[in-house]
C-alpha cells in the first residue's frame, strides 16, 4: 500500500523534527519500520512527480515535464500511455490494482486509471480541487467510482479514507489474491480547509498561531487522524502483517500557504531541496527492523522497481529507478547515479519552457525558472543551499550542465502534448 500526500513539507511531519504541527499516526509507522530521511520527489510539482512514481522513469521520459490541468492552454503534459504502469505490472504478477484519491494523469481516454493498469479507481480524476466540500474543479465534477460520474458528500480526505477502508475490508474476504492500493490524497494541497472542529482544536492547544498556520496545522492533523484510520482497518482486517506500507509526498510544501520544509530551503515550485525532499518511510513487519533509519540518497520513483522486486515481478530495463530492496533489508545499494529533476511551466514567469536541476554526489546543478542562470552548491558542505559556487566551480558547473543536456535530449523523445484528433469520417 502506498500513501501519497500532496504538497506535504518535510518540516510538517513530526517524526523529523520538533514541530507545532502533531502527526502521532505517521510517526508511529516510522517508528514500526524504516524512516528514510534523504528521499526526494521527483519533481517540485504534482503530475510529473506522480507521472514519475508510476512508470519508473524520468516524468519527461513519459511525457509529463508539467502539471496536467483542465484547460488545454495551460496544460504541460500528456502520459504516454505506451508506458507500463507500476498497476500493469503488477496485474501481470496476480496482484489486483486500486487507486482511491487523486490520479491527476490525464481527465479522459486513454489516459482514466481503468485504462492504466487499476481494476478499481474511486477518486478525483483531476489537479486540485476549488474546494474539499464541493470536489469541483471550474465546476466540472472529476469525481468518479471507475468509469462512473459520482456526486459524494462530505469532506474529501474523510471520502478518500473511507473508501480506502471498504477497499482493504473488501481485499481482506479474497486473501488469496494479493493487492496493490494507492492511496493518494489530495491534502494538504490548497485550499486549506480543515474541519472547522480539527482548526478549533489546534487554536485552543496554540493560540499564538497566525490563522494561516493554524489552519495548515489542522489540516495536516486531520490528514493524519485519517492515514490512522486506513491503518486501523489495516489491522483489524488481518492485513497488516502482510502488507509492505509506505508514506511520502509528491512534493514539498508550499510556503505562501504556511506549510514547512524545514529545515531545506524555499518549496514547492523550487529546485532547492524545500521543493524537493520529501517525507518517506516504508513499515513491513517481520523484514523491516522496527525504528530503522536509513540516509540514503534516492528519490520516489524508486518504489517501481522496490514493489515489482517484492512482487517476485522483473523490472524493464528501460527504467531509471532503483530498488530500495538492499536498503529495507539494512543494507546497502553501492552504484551511483546521478538525479535529474525537470518541470516544465507556462504563465509569464515560465513561458512554456522547462528548468531542470541534476545531483551528482556532493554538487547540486540546479535553476528555477528557465531564464535564470545555473546555481551550483555543495550540498554535503552547504546542505542549506546558501552559497551558489557557480562562479568559482566551472569545471564542475561545465560537466553537470553536460549531463543535464543528455537528460533533456531523452525527454525530448517522448510527446508532452496530445496528439491532435482526427476529424471525424463523415457518413
Amino acid at each position: 500500500m502506498l500513501i501519497l500526500a500532496d504538497d506535504l513539507g518535510y518540516g510538517d511531519v513530526s517524526t523529523y523534527h520538533p514541530s507545532d504541527v502533531r502527526t502521532p499516526q505517521i510517526d508511529q509507522l516510522a517508528a514500526e519500520g524504516m524512516l528514510l530521511t534523504s528521499m526526494r520527489a521527483n519533481c517540485t510539482v504534482c503530475s510529473p512527480s506522480r507521472a514519475a512514481l508510476l512508470t519508473g522513469r524520468y516524468a519527461d521520459r513519459v511525457g509529463v515535464p508539467g502539471v496536467i490541468r483542465t484547460k488545454p492552454e495551460d496544460s504541460w503534459g500528456w502520459f504516454d500511455p505506451t508506458v507500463p504502469t507500476l498497476a500493469d505490472e503488477l496485474k501481470r504478477v496476480g496482484y489486483h490494482t486500486a487507486i482511491v484519491g487523486k490520479w491527476h494523469l490525464g481527465l479522459e481516454s486513454p489516459n482514466t486509471p481503468n485504462e492504466r493498469g487499476f481494476d478499481f479507481f474511486q477518486g478525483f480524476l483531476g489537479d486540485m480541487m476549488d474546494s474539499y466540500t464541493t470536489h469541483l474543479r471550474y465546476g466540472n465534477n472529476y469525481m468518479r467510482r471507475n468509469r462512473e460520474v459520482i456526486e459524494p458528500q462530505g469532506h474529501a480526505t474523510e471520502l478518500f479514507t473511507d473508501w480506502a477502508s471498504e477497499y482493504l475490508v473488501e481485499r481482506a474476504k479474497q486473501k488469496e489474491q494479493p493487492f496493490f492500493l494507492y492511496l493518494a490524497y489530495n491534502a494538504p494541497h490548497f485550499p486549506i480547509e480543515p474541519p472547522a472542529e480539527w482548526l478549533a482544536k489546534v487554536k485552543e492547544r496554540a493560540p499564538q498561531l497566525d490563522q494561516k498556520r493554524a489552519k495548515n496545522v489542522a489540516f495536516v492533523e486531520h490528514l493524519d487522524h485519517s492515514i490512522g484510520r486506513v491503518l486501523k482497518t489495516l489491522k483489524e482486517t488481518g492485513l497488516d502483517q502482510n502488507t509492505v506500507v509506505v508514506f511520502t509526498s509528491d512534493n514539498g510544501g508550499s510556503l505562501p500557504h504556511a506549510q514547512n520544509n524545514d529545515p531545506w530551503r524555499d518549496g514547492k515550485q523550487s529546485h532547492y531541496d524545500g521543493g524537493l525532499r520529501v517525507p518517506f518511510m516504508v513499515r513491513w513487519p517481520g523484514q523491516i527492523k522496527a525504528g530503522s533509519r536509513s540516509d540514503y540518497v534516492g528519490l520516489n520513483f524508486d518504489l517501481f522497481p522496490t514493489f515489482l522486486e517484492l512482487a517476485g515481478a522483473t523490472p524493464s530495463k528501460e527504467l531509471d529507478a532503483v530498488s530500495l530492496v538492499p536498503v529495507l533489508k539494512g543494507g546497502k545499494i553501492t552504484t551511483s547515479r546521478d538525479l535529474y529533476f525537470v518541470r516544465r511551466e507556462g504563465g509569464v514567469t515560465y513561458g512554456g519552457k522547462s528548468y531542470e536541476a541534476i545531483i551528482r554526489g556532493e554538487w547540486k546543478l540546479l535553476q528555477n525558472d528557465p531564464y535564470s542562470a545555473l546555481e551550483l552548491y555543495n550540498i554535503q558542505n552547504d546542505p542549506g543551499e546558501t552559497k551558489d559556487l557557480a562562479a568559482s566551480n566551472k569545471k564542475v558547473v561545465n560537466e553537470l550542465a553536460a549531463a543535464l543536456r543528455l537528460h533533456i535530449q531523452r525527454g525530448g523523445a517522448t510527446p508532452w502534448q496530445a496528439p491532435p484528433r482526427k476529424p471525424a469520417l463523415a457518413p
